[in-house]
């Protein structure tokens, strides 16, 4: 079990390509940290700005106490103190991961890892195919350019990336392999080992039902592509979809919580209600992925009690993968 923790975490710091913070680890991924060795490192982030230590639930700035300690501002809980391991973090040592991957695909030692630019790396040829290693699977969908940029003749290309949250089938041509890290590859003796193929899958391509149409959003506000949040798209919950989808109706336009949540059918007092993560769910990545988008995407006024979706605004764009 601590062999499968340590290579999950090791996926999501890679698939995320940022360091994560200690405190949103989950037990079994702590427990792991001890198998990991030097795949991951400790470091801090940018503490000029946290989330609140109290609620969670909004980002403030951070200021000295006067005293030597340091404190935020919350708007909903007021002044909370920021502790030093408030800012611990944890890194994916990339070239660790890069080298090892090298080794577990037998790449000749000769060969040199390029760097494609944003989140894709060719590790070299494995028996005549070259091995593209890369944060996510639709940067390569939607540049095609990079696999001619490494194609050879008579030589079949593997890719290699994170598993979308939606299962697509085969992305790929007849000539391109695609290797999902989490399901064939482990972490063994301090090192990567390749596991046996699978059986061929006979799931059919569907439809994603998170592909962006609203903006950020999927047509029913259940899913949002935000790569500066997570790498791959973000699940709601009904509730959260209904605020999303409230809020967007809206257009940009600064609104009171009532007039949203009566749009949405919902019972809670304010949209942020819906996104607050609870004490059974702090070490779990989804809840926090879905509040880190609200925190992202709503722009709260709390002393007019207005809350507004700048991306809803006609003519304004979110980055997405």
């Amino acid at each position: 079990m601590a062999t499968h923790d340590a290579w999950a975490l090791v996926c999501r710091l890679f698939a995320g390509g940022t360091p994560v913070l200690r405190t949103m680890l989950s037990p079994n991924e702590i427990a792991s940290l001890s198998v990991l060795g030097k795949a991951v490192k400790p470091t801090t982030v940018d503490q000029s700005f946290v989330l609140c230590p109290h609620c969670q639930q909004h980002r403030a700035q951070v200021w000295g106490d006067g005293r030597g300690g340091r404190m935020c501002r919350c708007p909903d809980c007021g002044p909370v103190a920021v502790e030093v391991n408030d800012g611990a973090a944890l890194a994916l040592d990339e070239d660790w991961l890069r080298q090892k991957m090298r080794l577990a695909l037998g790449i000749e030692s000769r060969d040199g890892i390029d760097d494609l630019g944003d989140g894709v790396w060719r590790l070299g040829d494995a028996r005549r195919s070259p091995v593209l290693l890369a944060r996510n699977l639709a940067r390569v969908l939607h540049e095609p350019a990079l696999l001619d940029r490494v194609r050879v003749a008579s030589g079949d290309i593997r890719v290699i990336t994170p598993k979308p949250s939606i299962t697509r089938g085969s992305p790929f041509g007849a000539d391109v392999e695609w290797l999902v890290l989490e399901e064939r590859f482990t972490f063994y003796g301090g090192g990567i080992t390749l596991l046996s193929t699978p059986s061929p899958s006979v799931t059919p391509v569907a439809a994603d039902p998170a592909t962006p149409v609203n903006g950020p959003f999927s047509v029913d506000f259940k899913w949002a592509t935000l790569a500066d949040v997570q790498a791959t798209p973000i699940q709601f919950t009904d509730g959260q979809s209904k605020v999303f989808g409230a809020l967007w109706s809206f257009k940009g336009e600064a609104t009171t919580a009532d007039r949203i949540m009566q749009r949405a059918g919902l019972d809670s007092s304010k949209p942020s209600d819906l996104f607050k993560i609870k004490a059974k769910d702090k070490s779990k990545p989804g809840p926090a992925a879905q509040h880190a988008a609200y925190g992202a995407l709503v722009v709260t006024q709390q002393r007019a009690g207005l809350y507004a979706m700048p991306c809803a605004a006609a003519g304004k764009e979110v980055a997405m993968t």
